[in-house]
């Protein structure tokens, strides 16, 4: 990750103005480069990971009712720990995969980390390369009870972004890194076939 900057915009003061297990919301009291001041909502969240499980030349992903967007869509396995406690990414991915596909993974690669909402929240994700997977049952957390599971081409992968049943920007944003890292040749990589 890149070295921190000088900010731009100094917080003077802050409060909470709302908490759940999940996340916190915060008001800052800021002021900016010239003085002038103002306030800015923040929230809090850990950071999560997001896994690409690929087989074959396709992937695995799972589909759920998404509660603020009123409808289901399909997506990476991705996730953190309840009550905002922190994790080993890697060893998060590895829990994150089991829960939500029952899948384990024989190999799994770092691919990079982003941040998500960065004009809203702190919050960033690690994405993670799974391969020699290995199926198994999955146990999800109650939440994630409607959640369902499936393999994909690439092509379907593709198709269903086309046709606004993947819109999920973290899912996205990890298979364009995912393809820029085939791109520059330094892995290969599973569902990029565009025949």
């Amino acid at each position: 990750m890149p070295e921190r900057e000088e900010p731009a915009v100094r917080r003077v003061g802050t409060r909470v103005v709302y908490e759940n297990p999940w996340m916190i919301v915060r008001e800052d009291a800021v002021e900016r480069p010239d003085g002038s001041r103002g306030i800015y909502g923040v929230v809090d969240k850990p950071d999560f990971v997001l896994v690409i499980p690929v087989e074959r030349d396709g992937f695995h992903l799972v589909e759920e009712y998404r509660y603020p967007i009123g409808r289901r869509t399909w997506s990476f396995p991705q996730g953190s720990l309840p009550g905002r406690q922190d994790a080993d990414p890697e060893e998060l991915a590895r829990l994150e995969l089991a829960q939500e596909t029952g899948l384990r993974a024989g190999a799994l690669r770092h691919l990079g980390y982003l941040n998500c909402s960065h004009g809203t929240s702190g919050q960033g994700f690690n994405i993670f390369v799974a391969s020699d997977l290995t199926a198994g049952e999955p146990d999800r957390e109650p939440e994630e009870q409607d959640m369902r599971q499936k393999w994909v081409s690439g092509a379907e992968f593709r198709a269903l972004v086309r046709e606004g049943r993947i819109t999920d920007d973290s899912t996205l944003a990890a298979y364009a890194l995912l393809l820029m890292d085939a791109a520059a040749g330094e892995a290969p990589i599973t569902g990029d076939r565009t025949s």
